[in-house]
């Protein structure tokens, strides 16, 4: 942290302690939502999800080599290969918004295109499979469908048009890839760097595997009852691998290249849960702005309803699979088919926490591009969902 951050850090916490209203009931009650949502993020979120996910990162970092990454993510891969990996990625891992920007890290810096990584970015938490198949049983086959599609689709449409805007960029950032020399030798094979990345992906499966509804029977309670026994498992497996595939100084730039990822990215992790938890609150609990007020916008489906769902689902913060619920209470309160798929397309892949990530990643400038373009074409999808389903 350079000094000029610092000097805004003190002045903007004086600047909050001397000039909010924390006398007013409605703000005191936003300064509990903050903390509690940040409470509840760490709770459900940091163990299983985000520590993983910085392990995976660093693990990418400092074992995979910039020519395997750039063989299938890099400017020069072919198309069909790098958004078909990018989207079937992101279907496997099932992450929150959150969770999936120390992979997204991770790839980036290693020199992926911006049309791959970002196709990476939204696929993750968009293409959810247990998310889509909730969503069908809960919210209607249609509404099911819907989404499945239009994640898909918007995953390879947001990263060629990421790839087409910031063509020059990229190419400029991306322009000693052709001459780059074979990756040293590391004493491992591919598969068991492959089996390494792998047993850290399951264990971030596992570790996050979400509650079933109550009364659920078949596979999922199942493998939900037994989640810790596997994970555990895996644990051994990984611990295995380190000491008899790994030499001591790799596993020490593991652990570096890890940390590197969690001091760039909490602190802000940490703010963007703050503001939201401020500003909205924690689902079913009030906070400043009244959901009284975006229930009320929300209904129909005209055009303004549509965009607004779309960026309220893309400023609020969506663990894994609770969009569904709130939106089952939203759609009983009068909330149009139009906007309810306009937020789920918008709202898991987006949060004012992960914006505020992905800007000190990629810059202000993409990541507002990449944001604009889920928020329109959310807007335009539910319009059209919309009219016709309604």
């Amino acid at each position: 942290m350079n000094e000029r951050t610092k000097l805004f850090l003190i002045v903007g916490v004086f600047a909050s302690a001397y000039f909010v209203p924390w006398g007013d009931p409605a703000v005191r009650r936003s300064g509990l939502e903050a903390f509690m949502m940040l409470q509840e993020y760490a709770r459900d979120h940091v163990l299983t999800c985000l520590i993983p996910a910085f392990f995976i990162a660093g693990a990418i970092s400092a074992f995979v080599s910039q020519a395997s990454v750039l063989k299938y993510f890099g400017a020069q891969a072919g198309k069909v290969l790098s958004y078909s990996v990018a989207s079937v990625s992101g279907a496997i891992l099932a992450v929150c918004s959150c969770t999936v920007l120390p992979l997204f890290a991770g790839i980036y810096t290693r020199g992926a295109g911006i049309g791959p990584a970002t196709a990476f970015l939204y696929s993750g938490p968009a293409i959810n499979v247990l998310a889509i198949i909730l969503t069908a049983r809960i919210l209607g086959w249609q509404l099911g469908l819907a989404r499945a599609v239009g994640a898909v689709v918007f995953a390879v449409v947001t990263g060629l048009l990421m790839a087409l805007i910031f063509r020059k960029d990229d190419a400029a950032r991306t322009a000693g890839q052709v001459f780059l020399p074979e990756a040293e030798e590391r004493g491992r094979t591919l598969l068991q760097d492959g089996l390494f990345l792998l047993t850290m992906v399951l264990i971030l499966v596992f570790a996050a595997f979400a509650k079933p509804a109550p009364g659920s029977t078949g596979l999922w309670p199942a493998v939900f009852a037994a989640k810790w026994y596997i994970t555990a498992l895996l644990l051994a497996v990984l611990g295995f691998m380190l000491k008899a595939w790994f030499k001591r100084d790799e596993r020490v730039s593991w652990g570096e290249s890890t940390w590197g990822f969690i001091k760039q990215i909490t602190p802000l992790l940490a703010f963007g849960v703050l503001a939201a938890g401020f500003l909205l609150g924690r689902p079913g609990h009030q906070a400043l702005i009244p959901g009284e007020w975006v229930q009320s916008l929300l209904g129909g489906n005209s055009l303004r309803a549509n965009f607004i769902a779309s960026v309220a689902g893309a400023l609020m913060y969506f663990a894994t699979l609770t969009e569904i619920p709130i939106l089952q209470g939203l759609l009983g309160a009068g909330m149009g088919k139009g906007p309810a798929l306009a937020l789920l397309l918008a709202g898991p892949a987006l949060s004012l926490p992960s914006m505020l990530v992905m800007g000190s990643i990629m810059g202000v400038k993409k990541t507002a591009t990449f944001c604009g373009i889920i928020v329109i074409m959310s807007t335009i999808a539910g319009v059209l969902y919309g009219a016709m389903f309604a």
